[in-house]
């Protein structure tokens, strides 16, 4: 490896994006990306809203709204593990996030890893009381149904 790479090691939060960009984002404004991507996300197109969110969070990955966001695209597209490494990425920051708790508890209990999604959900659930859907999804993953 070259010795500019061994000296500038990614932050432990920084996930492997697997998606390609064209080449002309690469020439795009991060904000630019992220903005497109909310956009496609708002409109329903799940898949597509994770490519400009994926290229935004490669460049910005302490950047919690990125995150966020692409962990929102990923969940909605079916893609629960990736999701919920971006959603563990935004409680390395924000541990008492109570949304992100939350979604990482859905895909967590998507993936067939129930306890830790118990936990996340009873987190959400005690950070949050007010939000019956929080706690919806708690009793559903309770009752043995994944949530």
């Amino acid at each position: 490896m070259p010795a500019a790479i061994q000296q500038d090691p990614k932050p432990a939060h920084a996930a492997a994006y697997t998606c390609c960009m064209p080449a002309e984002s690469s020439q795009e404004p991060t904000y630019t990306l992220y903005r497109r991507g909310i956009e496609l996300l708002e409109d329903g197109d799940f898949e597509h809203a994770a490519e400009p969110l994926a290229e935004a969070a490669r460049r910005a990955p302490e950047k919690t709204s990125i995150r966020e966001a692409l962990g929102r695209a990923y969940f909605r597209a079916g893609r629960f593990g990736p999701a919920a490494v971006e959603f563990e990425a935004v409680l390395e920051t924000h541990p008492v996030d109570d949304y992100a708790h939350f979604c990482l508890g859905r895909a967590l209990s998507l993936t067939g890893q129930k306890r830790r999604a118990r936990h996340h959900l009873a987190l959400a659930s005690n950070l949050r009381p007010d939000r019956s859907d929080y706690r919806f999804y708690r009793r559903l993953l309770d009752a043995g149904r994944p949530a």
